[in-house]
Formats: structure tokens, C-alpha cells, sequence
């Protein structure tokens, strides 16, 4: 929606919206761990029993000023010509953005899923820091159960950590590979119009 806006509407401060959103891009996220602790346990999702864990773990995801940008880009390349003619035939943007756009901004959608799903899988420090023992994401648990057998007896298990770093980088492979088409058209086509 948000891309969409900065795509098509003509509003005031498009452009100042625009840049500063931009501008936090440059935010390293490890930056933001501490104010999205802050609301996560606000929230009340960070209690002992782990309910609400998930939600801590999720939501912080579901937000990327890189997957606004790129669907805003994407959404430029879209002919304005079918926009007015789609106001002419009395169309309302929100029918037009699902209707029209979404549709044509397709393969632009998988690679944003895509790549959300990938930054969910590799994340290690926030899943660490908000989920108890029992609610951590696989990569999470596996990085660590194997990182402590092959820590124990005073001797470090090199083999361990590499058997739970290609357990861990397997499915993204996998991923990668069935869905690379869609990856790279997605990326491809979004910088094509300025």
C-alpha cells in the first residue's frame, strides 16, 4: 500500500516521504534490536511462559523499507496509461492496486516472500534475544543445541557446527534454486525506470 502511494498518488511530501524513508535504510538493524525489544515487551510479548513469542518474532519481519522500494519501483514501470484508463471507466485506486497492479507486480511479490523468508530463516539475534528455549525457530535452536554438544568436555566439535550450518543452509539453497527465475526478474525489473 505504502509503495503504491509513492508510486501513483500525487499527494504533497511524496518526495520527502519518499527520502526519508530511504534514509533509514542506512540504519544498521542491528541498531533497532533494543527499540524493538522495547516494544515488543511493551507488547507484552516477551513473558516468561513464551506466549506471544511468535508474535515477537514475526511482526519485526514484517516491515522492509528495501521491499517498499522495490515495489514502488516496480509499480513506476506500470504505463500510466492504464491508470487514467482506469479512472476513466470509473475505477478506484484500491481496485486498480489489486486488480491491475498486483497482478502485473507479480513476480516483484514472490521475490519480496522470498527474501522475507530467507532474512526469517537466517535470523539468529532477534529469535535469540525474544523467544524462550521451547519457541525458538529451527536455525535458532539447531545453531545452538549443536554449538553446546560440540562445546562440551572442554574440547571443541568443529564437526558439529558444520553438520548444523549445512542442516541450516540446505532449505535456503533449495529455495533458491526453484524459485531463482523469480528472484532475479523481480530484482531485475524493479530498476529499469527511475
Amino acid at each position: 500500500m505504502v509503495a503504491f502511494a509513492l508510486a501513483r498518488l500525487n499527494f504533497k511530501g511524496r518526495d520527502l516521504i519518499f527520502a526519508i524513508l530511504l534514509a533509514t535504510m542506512m540504519i544498521p538493524g542491528e541498531m533497532m534490536v533494543i527499540t524493538n525489544y522495547i516494544t515488543v515487551s511493551r507488547l507484552n510479548w516477551t513473558r516468561a511462559d513464551g506466549l506471544g513469542s511468535y508474535y515477537a518474532m514475526i511482526f519485526p519481519f514484517l516491515v522492509s523499507i528495501f521491499h517498499i522500494y522495490l515495489l514502488r519501483q516496480t509499480f513506476r514501470q506500470i504505463p500510466n496509461e492504464l491508470y487514467y484508463a482506469a479512472k476513466v471507466d470509473g475505477c478506484k485506486d484500491s481496485k486498480y492496486l489489486w486488480k491491475v497492479m498486483v497482478p502485473m507486480a507479480k513476480s516483484s511479490i514472490i521475490t519480496i516472500v522470498i527474501l522475507k523468508l530467507m532474512g526469517a530463516w537466517n535470523a539468529y539475534i532477534w529469535p535469540d534475544i525474544v523467544a524462550n528455549e521451547k519457541f525458538k525457530l529451527v536455525t535458532t535452536w539447531l545453531r545452538s543445541s549443536f554449538t553446546d554438544q560440540a562445546a562440551g568436555g572442554g574440547r571443541l566439535l568443529i564437526n558439529y557446527q558444520m553438520a548444523a550450518t549445512v542442516i541450516v543452509t540446505v532449505p535456503l539453497l533449495l529455495m533458491f534454486i526453484f524459485f531463482r527465475k523469480y528472484i532475479m526478474s523481480g530484482v531485475s525489473r524493479s530498476g529499469v525506470k527511475g
